[in-house]
């Protein structure tokens, strides 16, 4: 059964989103930014769940195999350990070039950031020992 997600991006964050894209038929995904993922550059206890990010990327990965439809036009995918955190909804708001992530209980992420990936010096020690925590 394919989950279905929809969002909400309002036209200052879906403009913050595609400045940072080098071309339209780039991907974007929705992830967490806690660790748990190679897209993270945060890490530990203090963040599960609590931060998320668009990570925008030349190709699809085949982790990120849930499609959210959204209103910006952007080819957006998500991941199921992210799909515990997110419900009905959603919207992606910008405020003060800050993007923030709600939905109808209230603020999710008031900081998402946005990242054009490119793989990175930091590892998993690095955020085990608090380094970028």
């Amino acid at each position: 059964m394919t989950q279905k997600v929809t969002i909400n991006i309002k036209p200052e964050a879906a403009q913050a989103i595609k400045n940072k894209m080098k071309s339209d038929d780039q991907v974007v995904l929705l992830a967490l930014n806690d660790g748990s993922n190679k897209y993270s550059k945060l890490g530990g206890t203090c963040t599960i769940g609590a931060n998320f990010q668009f990570v925008i990327l030349d190709k699809k990965d085949p982790e990120y195999n849930i499609k959210i439809d959204n209103n910006a036009d952007l080819d957006l995918y998500t991941a199921e350990p992210e799909m515990g955190f997110l419900s009905e909804n959603l919207v992606v708001n910008s405020r003060n070039a800050t993007l923030s992530l709600s939905d109808d209980s209230g603020v999710i992420d008031g900081g998402v950031t946005i990242s054009d990936w490119e793989p990175s010096d930091v590892t998993k020690k690095d955020m085990l020992e608090g380094k970028t925590c």
